[in-house]
């Protein structure tokens, strides 16, 4: 459970501070946009340090296919761009590599 809060608070972190350097670069949003983006955009580095998997290749491999869903339902509920059932396929695909990857009996 502290492994999965820790994938979405990562993912919003990420996700939040890109969108906000995005407003501020395109979408011609003050420069403080920017800078909030770049602190929130660190966090998201610090956050992700606090798994308690061993490899940080296994840990990042994985937070990728969170932050798949996370972007998806970034898009939906703030951009207002809804997911079709592509996008939801694609995604439970990646989720099911992220528990395959995480859960996988190893020796």
């Amino acid at each position: 459970m502290q492994a999965a809060l820790l994938f979405i608070l990562a993912g919003i972190a990420e996700i939040g501070g890109g969108y906000l350097i995005w407003q501020w670069l395109r979408e011609g949003r003050p420069s403080y946009w920017g800078i909030i983006g770049g602190i929130v955009l660190a966090l998201y580095g610090v956050i992700a340090t606090f798994q308690s998997f061993p490899s940080f290749g296994r840990v990042y491999a994985a937070y990728g296919g969170v932050f798949i869903v996370l972007s998806i339902l970034w898009g939906w509920g703030i951009d207002k761009k809804t997911p079709d059932l592509y996008d939801w396929v694609g995604a439970g695909i990646c989720i099911v590599g992220v528990l395959v990857m995480l859960l996988a009996p190893r020796h």
